[in-house]
């Protein structure tokens, strides 16, 4: 019997998703569970074992978190999301589940993917809290127009260093959620680092860095020079949302997924906790006034 589960991850630890030998990676993890239930013969590295059927979603990148990966593979009933919850680590949560059809494929079957990037850009006066070329606060209105410029099919060939598969239909908006805009970008897939250039792309029109007609200059066709092109924003803030599937009901595990919001609230209070020392830091050595 294939089953989808609906994976939550704290990526910041991670080297990304896909597993890699010598680096401790989410897709890793979740195998070595595996291992530990007794699914899968425990290997090492790319050369790990995986259950029959196996596929996931996407390969997200190093930092990169998620709200409903999705990794599909012939599993016993007994594996519920509660159960393959019990060999993984905190940052890691299966909170859902949905038996699907022989030949299903995690990757491929995936109609739309959907990211979120949490833009720290407070509205008003200066950006204290950014960092160089960085610290003009931003405008919506421009952020908003860049977003509906890059909205729609176009070939996004200066927005990522592969050579295929650029051309995308994709939809882009952001919605202001107090000092942050969450920029949510939904396509069938993605090339590489496509969301955090695009996502670098409006930031520096919105803050006034770069004029609107450097978006139409990236979905051009002659290709734009490295020094003037947009690199990929950090990795941390962004989260794969959602994949969806045509046909496909997933099922919450309450327990399991009781357990995901208490292991992601005492981790989202331990950032603020070094939140709050760093900052404290900060205005110590900012109100000094030593020389």
């Amino acid at each position: 019997m294939i089953r989808a589960f609906r994976v939550a991850y704290d990526g910041r630890a991670y080297a990304g998703f896909q597993r890699q030998p010598h680096a401790k990676t989410i897709e890793g993890t979740l195998l070595a569970a595996l291992s530990d239930h007794g699914l899968i013969e425990r290997g090492d590295g790319p050369t790990h074992a995986t259950p029959t059927g196996y596929a996931a979603a996407g390969r997200t990148d190093a930092g990169v978190s998620a709200a409903a990966q999705t990794v599909a593979f012939d599993a016993p009933r007994w594996l519920t999301p509660r159960a393959f919850n019990g060999q993984l680590p905190g940052s890691i949560r299966v909170w859902a589940a949905a038996d699907v059809e022989a030949g299903f494929h995690a990757t491929h079957d995936a109609v739309r993917r959907t990211y979120r990037y949490f833009l720290y850009a407070p509205s008003g006066g200066s950006d204290a809290d950014a960092v160089g070329s960085r610290a003009t606060a931003i405008d919506d209105d421009a952020v908003h127009g860049a977003l509906a410029r890059l909205s729609g099919e176009h070939d996004f060939h200066n927005l990522t260093s592969d050579d295929v598969g650029t051309v995308r239909e994709v939809r882009a908006s952001a919605t202001r959620e107090g000092d942050f805009l969450v920029v949510e970008v939904t396509a069938g897939g993605f090339p590489r680092a496509l969301v955090r250039r695009l996502v670098g792309t409006v930031e520096v029109v919105g803050r006034g860095i770069a004029a609107p007609e450097l978006v139409d200059r990236l979905l051009a066709a002659d290709p734009v020079p490295g020094e003037h092109g947009v690199g990929p924003v950090p990795p941390e803030p962004l989260v794969l949302w959602d994949v969806a599937y045509d046909g496909v009901d997933f099922e919450t595990d309450q327990e399991a997924a009781e357990s995901a919001v208490a292991a992601f609230g005492e981790r989202h209070r331990d950032t603020r906790r070094v939140a709050a020392a760093t900052g404290a830091i900060r205005d110590r050595i900012d109100g000094s006034g030593d020389g």
